[in-house]
């Protein structure tokens, strides 16, 4: 066992939502293995509220104190392990100090959504429940077998079935209650 967590710092382009997400997801589950932080390549300035929203209703984990912040705070934290959830933030990605596994596990931004407010929050439950699918498959890696392949490998296993082949069908909101 390491005497100290692995660092993670999970990026986005505004930190506004699916980073938000990771970050708060995986210091649940890492449940002290890991130490997540979140940010943003250009900050929203403020969390989408569904965001936190769905944190709460289906996590049960209040992040009231989130914030959207730069990477640039984090510049010279030495991190185990950087992980891009937009296809934004991987193409802008700077070089982090101490040699990081990258790996990309893009998923659609649910703060684009458009539509009623239940299908916006259904697309936020749909991409949260994508990112804890691959929270729960890297936090049950065993220390050996952390490595970019492996990390990679998380980022295509978990889709949401909007990105399935084309036979797979869509998911839909649960109808109205």
């Amino acid at each position: 066992m390491r005497p100290h967590p692995y660092k993670v710092l999970i990026l986005c382009t505004g930190n506004s939502a699916r980073s938000i997400i990771g970050e708060y997801l995986l210091n649940l589950k890492g449940k002290g293995r890991f130490q997540a932080f979140s940010a943003g390549a250009k900050p929203a300035g403020t969390v989408n509220p569904l965001a936190l929203w769905v944190l709460k209703d289906r996590y049960n984990i209040d992040a009231g104190d989130a914030r959207s912040k730069s990477w640039d705070e984090f510049k010279d934290v030495e991190f185990d392990f950087v992980i891009t959830v937009c296809d934004n933030a991987r193409e802008m990605c700077p070089v982090w100090p101490g040699q990081p596994v990258l790996a990309h596990w893009g998923s659609p931004d649910p703060a684009a959504g458009e539509g009623s407010d239940r299908e916006r929050r259904w697309l936020f439950v749909q991409v949260a429940s994508q990112i804890a699918s691959r929270i729960e498959l890297l936090c049950a890696l065993p220390d050996v077998q952390l490595r970019k392949f492996e990390l990679d490998r998380i980022g295509k296993q978990a889709r949401l079935a909007a990105e399935a082949p084309p036979a797979a069908t869509a998911a839909q909101p649960p109808p109205p209650s």
